[in-house]
């Protein structure tokens, strides 16, 4: 009851014009920030923060938050429609959204992004809502060999995500994990393959990146194959069945429910993040899926997926923040210096010392929701008429874009160099059949793997990746979700030489 009356005064208290507007506001910028490349949720955060600093602080922080939420939704119009993805969160949403572009079928790729987006939003923040204190109490547990043994898991979805390119998969992997050593050494502070740049010391950033890899490469080889068509896109302003029915979206419930629970749980670890909750539900999916075979090739539900999760990890995300004053992720960091900027010291006491404020952010979030809703789909037909778009227009576009979401991430034009560098890579490495996602995946996952293998083995040696149970349960899951894709590739040879 206690918690009814708290969520009542919260509803009230963003009821309001103020409160409302900010809703608005943060939701149509956080669109627009995931949606362009090299704006990540946490710099739009960042970003309108300076203009937070005289508002009331509920005002401020409900426009923050819808920002961080809406930016995690915006990074999929991009990834499905071009395969440029805004975020890193959304490149497994390209893995079928851009394909089912390439099939006609944009609207049922971006109809489904948006409404797993919304499900996986409210589970996000009701499980915050409900099981805030609880599950903080958990996380904040986690020791150094837990985070290397989930992010180990993590790497073993490469396995599936190669399909039967498993080696060349595995491969990619490796590149994105060498690429992530660049740089100053995060335990020992030793220089790694800086060759002296001083640009380098930092390593790759991942926007620049992932967009050189996604974005750049994709013109290369539309270019070199003399693409120059119109994507079909179908009869977008004139057919409702381009846009997926209500039966199809019920159809997919199982999935973008279990993604939903899945990235909620993944966010709540501090460190771990959108991103590593989107490939892990995505990898998920495809393992309980009735037709795995389809996904990488235009399954919409390789697009629920991923996008349930990365928008429910921004629920589990602020579990640790509002409840232990740990972010959970960069944008969740950021939000820690705006509720310090108007006197508010995030952590437990916040709950009894201001619980007006608190409830009234959890009931913004569930109205952004809403917002985002009727934002996306509103906005959804306008989203088509980029893809058609004549080519010749939308490569040299798709080119600026590029370059200027890598120069807008540091100001830096090395970034911009690597852009173009990791664009002239990803080309080459398809040519030859090497898949993208794990060479980002590797990149995402190769940092807390280090990081904290170091530091669990400082703590208390090799062994105690085996002594912990937490840590040794995850191994063996790693060892088995690794080694399952081959046993099953086995046995599809056995059966085929059967038949011969």
């Amino acid at each position: 009851m206690e918690l009814l009356g708290h969520m009542l005064e919260g509803f009230g208290n963003v009821f309001a014009v103020g409160p409302l507007i900010a809703v608005a506001i943060g939701v149509f910028m956080g669109i627009l920030v995931g949606a362009m490349p090299g704006l990540s949720p946490s710099m739009g955060v960042a970003l309108l923060l300076p203009f937070t600093f005289r508002l009331d602080p509920l005002i401020g922080l409900v426009m923050l938050t819808a920002v961080y939420l809406a930016s995690n939704y915006g990074g999929s119009i991009t990834a499905i429609t071009i395969n440029t993805p805004g975020t890193p969160s959304a490149v497994a949403t390209a893995f079928d959204g851009y394909p089912l572009t390439q099939q006609g079928k944009a609207g049922i790729g971006l109809g489904h992004s948006l409404v797993s987006s919304v499900v996986g939003g409210f589970v996000g923040i009701v499980i915050l809502i409900l099981f805030a204190q609880p599950l903080a109490k958990i996380a904040v547990k986690m020791h150094p060999a837990e985070y290397f043994a989930l992010a180990l898991f993590g790497l073993t979805t490469v396995a599936s995500l190669g399909g039967k390119n498993w080696a060349k998969a595995f491969v990619a992997a490796l590149i994105g994990l060498l690429i992530n050593t660049i740089g100053i050494d995060p335990i020992s502070s030793v220089k790694r393959y800086t060759f002296g740049v001083t640009a380098l010391f930092d390593g790759f950033d991942i926007i620049p990146a992932l967009i050189g890899l996604f974005a750049l490469s994709e013109v290369f080889t539309k270019l070199e194959e003399g693409a120059i068509k119109s994507i079909d896109v179908g009869d977008a302003e004139s057919r409702k069945d381009v846009w997926p029915t209500l039966r199809e979206y019920w159809d997919h419930r199982r999935v973008t429910l279990q993604s939903s629970v899945f990235g909620t749980l993944i966010g709540i670890f501090p460190g771990a993040g959108s991103a590593i909750a989107s490939f892990l539900a995505y990898d998920l999916a495809k393992r309980t899926s009735k037709h795995p075979e389809t996904f990488g090739k235009g399954n919409a539900e390789g697009v629920c997926a991923a996008e349930a999760a990365n928008s429910a990890s921004v629920g589990g995300a602020m579990v640790p923040l509002l409840t232990l004053g740990i972010p959970g992720s960069a944008a969740t960091a950021v939000l820690v210096g705006a509720l310090m900027i108007h006197d508010l010291v995030p952590g437990p006491m916040l709950f009894t010392s201001n619980p007006g404020l608190i409830y009234g952010l959890f009931a913004s979030m569930l109205v952004a929701n809403i917002f985002m809703l009727f934002v996306g789909a509103l906005g959804g037909r306008l989203w088509l008429k980029v893809i058609k778009i004549s080519p010749a227009v939308l490569l040299p576009m798709i080119v600026a874009v590029a370059f200027i979401g890598s120069f807008a991430v540091k100001n830096s034009l090395f970034d911009v160099g690597a852009c173009f560098v990791f664009g002239i890579a990803g080309w080459m490495l398809k040519r030859y059949g090497y898949p993208m996602a794990p060479i980002v995946l590797g990149m995402v996952l190769g940092k807390l793997a280090e990081v904290n293998f170091r530091r669990a083995v400082i703590m208390g040696g090799y062994s105690i990746f085996f002594t912990r149970p937490a840590s040794a349960i995850l191994l063996i899951i790693s060892v088995a979700a690794f080694a399952l894709p081959f046993i099953q590739a086995s046995k599809e040879k056995r059966k085929s030489a059967g038949k011969k």
